[in-house]
């Protein structure tokens, strides 16, 4: 098992700027992905951002050139520095993981999510 424990959320208005914390504890594994969703009210939960153990990095369209995400190896925790931030990103944010462990078998884990508020 894998627990996602995040952190950052709040109220903000617009133009302004959070960031999101997200440490992962428990069974981890070296090959993995760690990122952000997100749902808002009425809507489906769509992606954020994601970022490898490698680095690699995956942003929504609709968040590119604003949010940057980041992990710290270390820790196993995962960063998302929102700015410019609007009024259409208010939802819920989730942390994500995603681990490769044995027999190539991948396992999912999802954080108990915090509220983001973008007032206009």
């Amino acid at each position: 098992q894998v627990q996602l424990v995040e952190s950052g959320g709040g109220l903000v208005q617009a133009g302004g700027s959070l960031r999101l914390s997200c440490a992962a504890s428990g069974t981890l594994s070296a090959i993995n992905t760690m990122g952000w969703y997100r749902q808002a009210p009425g809507k489906e939960r769509e992606l954020v951002a994601t970022i490898t153990n490698t680095r690699r990095t995956k942003y929504a369209d609709s968040v590119k050139d604003r949010f940057t995400i980041s992990r710290d190896g270390d820790k196993n925790t995962v960063y998302l520095q929102m700015s410019s931030l609007k009024p259409e990103d208010t939802a819920v944010y989730y942390c994500y993981y995603s681990g490769s462990y044995y027999y190539g078998s991948i396992r999912q884990y999802w954080g108990q999510g915090t509220q983001v508020t973008v007032s206009s």
